[in-house]
């Protein structure tokens, strides 16, 4: 058996006029992943709803539930951002003016700084943290595209994502069938554990920053938890934003044993050691996939593709890893369906 035969090459220029067509429109692309990817892990509780109920609306009870959850998410997020609003802006000006102050920054001390960069950022931070309103209010139609993409993505998948599937596989030369059934397999096992590994360590992050804080000893200890949790629920940031945030602060206010602390058991022991350690070992477990590969998958995808990477990465390697895996077996002439896990 080979894997590729002249009657694939149709297919094969269906999945590159594919590849091109994100190319084009990766602008909106990265909706257009997310809300395909979460079709995928929603669909069996769509077809358990669509026994019971029609298609149409099981995928728009389904769609209006995550609809309403993420908005749910949203109102709390904004409401304790809102309450601890000037917590936040103290820090952000502390910081700003502790970096325009010549006798206080680090160039003072003789450490190359870009001090327009950084300012940058901190007012960057301050409009989304801080002053997210007015973030929301100039940038409200393209949020609200992005949002209709996402949610019509999602509805269209949950109600037709088994039938395009079908279509597809009727149309695919057999001697492709096993080897896409089993990259199909792989894709659903990495979007589920990239989505609830997620959530988990955003869970964890929230708990194990408490006793953190609290020997930090500034008050608002759940306030700066959760602050930890939101960011690192957020692919593109991560804790290490809130901690190297905090700490800045903890530095521009003197308290060096607060810098420590932030440090060693806040940005190392909080941030890095669940994202170098916990991540990759327990979605590679799920995929049975090495966790140091699928590290470089979730660390490449993010910083090549944004949040679609978040996404993409793992799946990319674990396409790639399971590829190559029926590449040596078909080599040795063992069927696809034989394939072991590991």
């Amino acid at each position: 058996m080979t894997l590729f035969r002249n009657d694939q090459f149709p297919f094969i220029f269906m999945v590159i006029l594919t590849v091109a067509a994100i190319i084009l429109f990766w602008s909106i692309m990265d909706m257009v992943l997310l809300g395909a990817s979460l079709a995928i892990v929603l669909l069996p509780l769509h077809d358990r709803a669509s026994q019971h109920i029609r298609p149409v609306i099981s995928a728009a009870l389904v769609t209006a539930g995550i609809f309403c959850a993420l908005g749910v998410i949203l109102w709390f997020t904004l409401g304790i951002f809102s309450a601890n609003a000037q917590t936040l802006t103290s820090m952000f000006t502390g910081i700003s003016g502790w970096i325009s102050d010549p006798d206080t920054h680090l160039a003072a001390l003789g450490v190359p700084l870009n001090k327009a960069s950084i300012i940058s950022l901190l007012n960057t931070g301050n409009l989304l943290f801080v002053g997210y309103e007015k973030t929301l209010i100039d940038n409200l139609t393209l949020i609200l595209f992005k949002a209709f993409i996402f949610f019509f993505t999602l509805f269209v998948l949950l109600l037709h994502g088994e039938e395009l599937k079908k279509r597809i596989m009727e149309h695919m030369p057999e001697s492709l069938n096993t080897i896409v059934s089993r990259l199909s397999e792989v894709t659903v096992d990495t979007l589920y554990a990239v989505y609830v590994v997620q959530v988990a360590i955003a869970v964890l992050t929230f708990f194990i920053a408490i006793p953190v804080f609290y020997l930090l000893g500034y008050g608002n200890v759940l306030f700066y938890s959760f602050f930890a949790a939101f960011c690192e629920l957020v692919p593109i940031l991560g804790s290490s934003v809130a901690f190297l945030l905090i700490g800045s602060y903890a530095l521009v206010i003197g308290d060096i044993n607060g810098v420590m602390i932030l440090f060693f058991l806040g940005y190392i022991g909080v941030s890095c050691l669940p994202e170098i350690f916990i991540r990759p070992v327990l979605i590679g477990r799920r995929v049975r996939i090495n966790p140091v590969i699928m590290f470089i998958g979730i660390v490449g995808g993010l910083l090549t593709m944004g949040l679609a990477g978040f996404v993409l990465g793992p799946v990319i390697v674990v396409l790639l890893i399971t590829s190559y895996r029926m590449y040596i077996q078909d080599k040795k002439g063992q069927p696809v369906s034989e394939l072991p896990d590991q």
